[in-house]
């Protein structure tokens, strides 16, 4: 088994990377193709899923990212290929999803359906445990990923949390939070 591979990126496809690694071509599926620059290095924490069938590699940036994704995987319903789209997002925002039992934003994922979703509500809820100290429980994960989303780093979208009001919905949180990162 593989725990990570450390090479450039020579190619993107609309769901993989290939990265070279000692003039070897890695197929690795991973949930934002288009994050990963050609030429650059990168070290991706890495999932071989072995079936009968098939042997594929799916690739994550982060070991908290590969954490989520495996214990994604373990709901019933929800396969490597449905679950890695879900990591596009932010993993606290998926966390926040989960712990509120935020069902519209489970299933805005594709192939994510009414039932999947709470499935993975009641078999997470409350097993997750969030390493990243950005992670507060009181609203702020869906801000949180979207402001990542959008390319703010985790050290600038710290620094506005405390002036945004976590009553808000999340809609006028995000245009508080915008304003502020503005300034």
């Amino acid at each position: 088994m593989y725990s990570y591979i450390k090479g450039i990126v020579v190619g993107n496809t609309s769901n993989a990377i290939v990265i070279e690694n000692n003039e070897i071509g890695y197929l690795i599926y991973v949930a934002n193709p288009f994050n990963y620059k050609i030429g650059e290095k990168y070290t991706i924490y890495i999932y071989n899923h072995l079936r009968e069938d098939e042997n594929s590699l799916f690739g994550f940036r982060t070991l908290e990212e590969k954490d989520l994704f495996l214990k994604l995987i373990n709901v019933k319903g929800l396969g490597p290929r449905t679950a890695l789209p879900m990591l596009a997002s932010s993993v606290d925002a998926i966390y926040d999803a989960i712990a509120r039992e935020n069902l519209l934003y489970l299933t805005k994922f594709p192939k994510i359906g009414d039932k999947v979703a709470r499935q993975i509500i009641l078999d997470l809820k409350g097993k997750l445990v969030q390493n990243n100290e950005l992670f507060t429980n009181d609203g702020y994960g869906e801000l949180i990923g979207v402001l990542e989303s959008l390319g703010y780093k985790k050290a600038d979208i710290k620094k506005i949390l405390p002036s945004v009001d976590p009553g808000k919905s999340v809609e006028e949180q995000i245009k508080d939070a915008l304003k502020l990162m503005l300034k």
